[in-house]
């Protein structure tokens, strides 16, 4: 039977099926990590940058953090560019040893525009710095981080994101659901396409940019996902952006669900905003180059327009068992045991990233809310699509306030032998 409707409804189903099998697949290739050799001996230095808003809580606590990474202390600085506080930012970052450079301005306000400036206060300095690495003000970082970015450098790699774990996994059930969703993200999203050979995506923290990539194609990226929008900068230029497993940084996951839905809002805004400009570019320069990974890139900046499509599609399968009103196709093309799997699935896979990073047995329990925030992003994104062309700034409140000791004991559970012997060497 023909239905009218066929002509939207078919490929919207063929574009589900599409992504659905996409990420499906992908997230087979982040369940294990490849054996590497790494390259020990230090030889990059590095600027390490600190962006800071009003964040007097918790920026002496990272900054101690730093001073005793394991990493020769004549190769890498600490700086914080403290961004319109108006609090004891910079003078307790300027007490615990850190270099303080202090910007005001109101008009260009956000982490990209601080970022921006930091930069090129940096290129002026006498001193080259053979990488940049960026941190949020709220983190902690693992000890071994500089020398994961050294070895990563060492190879060839230009802009590498490391592992984004979180600082207060148990803290509420917001933080504890947040923190699941980065586990899980983290392996079967970015370590799964970096053993595959495509590009990762910048996160905004623990992120490490090679100087010479910064100077050459410059920063430029100031909306409200900045760390995005210099990924596709530079991806359409063909540099994919990689994944250092081993690099560790915590960050501090919102303790309310009303922190949860801005930040995340503003992420989807930020990617919206992104997806309008970079699609066709990169669609065009994938093709051109028959490159895999920026037209890898092209899917990543759909995932939220995929996220609408696929939610009124399920909307209008309500109402097509009421009256049939199209041709449904997908168990045509997929049989009804394939989509079992992958229903089931969704909920395998982050189980078996918990039980890999031996997470602690309060995030198991935690696991029951863990649908909740997946399914709450669906309003959140229909929200960023309509708000994508603003680009207000809000800025997310820290609080939690924890030393680098502390996070060793209260997450000595969530990783393997070889990570926490590395660990005890700091004791």
């Amino acid at each position: 039977m023909n239905y009218i409707f066929d002509y939207i409804m078919i490929p919207m189903q063929l574009i589900i099926v599409f992504f659905t099998l996409y990420y499906f697949i992908i997230a087979f290739f982040g369940i294990c990590k490849r054996r590497e050799e790494k390259i020990t001996t230090p030889k990059n230095t590095f600027a390490v940058i600190v962006a800071a808003h009003n964040e007097e809580k918790v920026i002496g606590q990272l900054v101690e953090n730093l001073h005793v990474l394991n990493y020769p202390k004549e190769l890498y600085d600490i700086y914080v560019v403290a961004d319109n506080c108006k609090d004891h930012t910079a003078q307790i970052a300027r007490n615990a040893g850190a270099i303080v450079y202090e910007r005001f301005n109101l008009e260009q306000r956000g982490k990209g525009y601080a970022l921006e400036w930091m930069f090129e206060k940096l290129f002026g300095l006498n001193r080259h710095y053979d990488a940049v690495v960026v941190f949020d003000a709220d983190n902690l970082v693992d000890p071994n981080f500089l020398k994961e970015m050294n070895n990563r450098l060492c190879k060839g790699e230009k802009v590498i994101q490391g592992y984004m774990d979180a600082k207060n996994p148990n803290d509420t059930w917001i933080a504890a659901t947040f923190a699941i969703s980065f586990w899980v993200v983290n392996h079967i999203w970015h370590l799964a396409k970096y053993n595959l050979g495509l590009s990762s995506v910048l996160g905004g923290t623990g992120m490490c940019i090679s100087t010479d990539i910064l100077k050459k194609y410059g920063w430029g990226a100031t909306c409200l996902t900045e760390d995005m929008e210099f990924t596709m900068k530079v991806l359409l230029n063909g540099i994919r952006t990689t994944w250092a497993h081993d690099a560790i940084v915590y960050d501090e996951k919102p303790l309310t669900f009303k922190q949860s839905w801005n930040q995340r809002k503003r992420w989807a805004q930020g990617h919206f905003d992104c997806a309008n400009r970079f699609i066709p570019k990169l669609l065009a320069e994938g093709i051109k180059r028959r490159d895999i990974r920026i037209l890898d890139g092209v899917l990543h900046l759909f995932q939220p327009h995929f996220l609408i499509l696929s939610t009124v599609f399920v909307l209008l399968s309500y109402l097509y068992h009421i009256v049939p009103f199209y041709t449904n196709i997908l168990y045509m093309v997929l049989p009804i045991e394939v989509w079992t799997i992958i229903a089931v699935g969704q909920y395998v896979f982050p189980m078996i990233v918990l039980a890999k990073i031996r997470a602690h047995w309060k995030s198991w329990l935690y696991m029951i809310f863990y649908p909740l925030f997946v399914y709450s992003w669906i309003p959140i994104t229909f929200l960023g699509y309509l708000h994508r062309n603003d680009r207000n700034w809000s800025h997310t409140q820290h609080t939690r306030s924890l030393s680098y000791r502390d996070i060793l004991l209260n997450n000595s559970d969530e990783f393997s032998k070889e990570n926490l012997l590395s660990k005890q060497a700091i004791k």
